[in-house]
């Protein structure tokens, strides 16, 4: 084997790691090159974005089910936090620890009963989910403000640091969803990884090989509901308001679009995924009251000729384009001879 075979086998074989330290890289400095405090505010956004389109796609993309319910979870920790602050005084870092363990503890006593659903049963309860707890943020003004919405929430602090700019801001949102993404990657990779991609092949077989399908459901839809969570609270405290149209079924749904669209069954292409949908309507503005129905018409579209996905189903025709060249130069070879 020559000196560049092995650096070629090198890289591919620590691939993955190799991409997570080259994105590190790049955010590391993206501030260096970009100051500009809106731009840094739309990847801000896309990196909570992506930190529940992760736990989401292991939901969906990878235990085969589906959820138009994640919004609430993101709604949960976003007020959660906001009232723990605000109201009860807590140090905001505990207070987020808290209410992603309460939240984990609601999805899985919504998660046990739900989960015996399945296909669009299980869309429709989930969906259903989300519509409560939006009336709920709307009607108990007491306690959430209401359609006014919640102001006054603290921004995060390590000691005299605040974070209360968007560099600042920049380098803990995107670090946690850093490490959002190592622990999915980390997870699918895993004997648990594997038994979700049974489960979403076929709950049956899955379940004659030995997974247990029902538990292992409810575990990923614990996880995704915490990650959610999570990126509520910093959602909370990097806006200091929130509302309760940040947490309609309209979100729940761009997140299933975000996931969709990047690719079922594929970690990176939640990141990818997120980044598109959430800089959109940036990229179109003119557009920006028919926001609702290019999102469904680019789901649409998605489906119909990337089933798996932009990044899965674009892998997948360079896949086989190479292969088909390979054969004709195969079968041209052979005619020469």
């Amino acid at each position: 084997m020559t000196g560049r075979q092995k650096i070629l086998y090198f890289i591919y074989l620590h691939r993955t790691g190799l991409t997570v330290i080259g994105l590190s890289l790049a955010l590391l400095l993206f501030p260096l090159f970009e100051d500009n405090p809106y731009t840094l505010g739309l990847t801000n956004q896309i990196a909570i974005n992506a930190i529940i389109v992760l736990g989401l796609n292991l939901f969906v993309g990878y235990a085969g089910q589906i959820s138009l319910g994640h919004a609430a979870f993101f709604g949960l920790g976003a007020y959660g936090s906001a009232i723990a602050t605000v109201d009860f005084g807590l140090p905001a870092w505990p207070a987020m620890a808290l209410v992603a363990a309460l939240v984990g503890l609601i999805a899985l006593g919504i998660g046990i009963p739900i989960l015996r659903l399945t296909g669009h049963y299980l869309a429709m309860a989930t969906l259903g989910l989300n519509f409560v707890f939006y009336t709920i943020l709307l009607q108990w003004d007491e306690v959430t403000g209401g359609p006014s919405g919640y102001y006054g929430v603290p921004f995060l602090s390590i000691g005299s640091f605040e974070f209360n700019d968007e560099v600042r801001l920049h380098y803990l949102i995107w670090g946690v969803a850093l490490l959002a993404l190592l622990l999915c990657l980390n997870l699918v990779r895993s004997g648990v990884g594997r038994g979700l991609a049974a489960l979403a092949g076929d709950e049956t077989a899955a379940a004659a090989l030995g997974v247990n399908t029902r538990s292992t459901k409810v575990k990923v839809f614990v996880l995704s509901a915490m990650l959610a969570s999570i990126a509520g609270s910093l959602f909370a405290h990097t806006y200091s308001f929130i509302s309760p149209g940040s947490f309609d079924i309209f979100v729940a749904t761009d997140f299933v679009i975000m996931v969709v669209v990047g690719g079922m069954g594929s970690i990176w292409g939640s990141l990818l995924g997120a980044g598109l949908i959430t800089m959109l309507p940036e990229w179109m503005d003119i557009f920006e009251t028919y926001k609702d129905f290019i999102h469904g018409g680019i789901l649409v579209l998605v489906l119909m000729f990337l089933p798996q996905g932009l990044v899965t189903g674009l892998i997948e025709m360079g896949k086989t384009r190479l292969a088909l060249r390979k054969a004709r130069q195969g079968r041209q070879e052979g005619s020469g001879c």
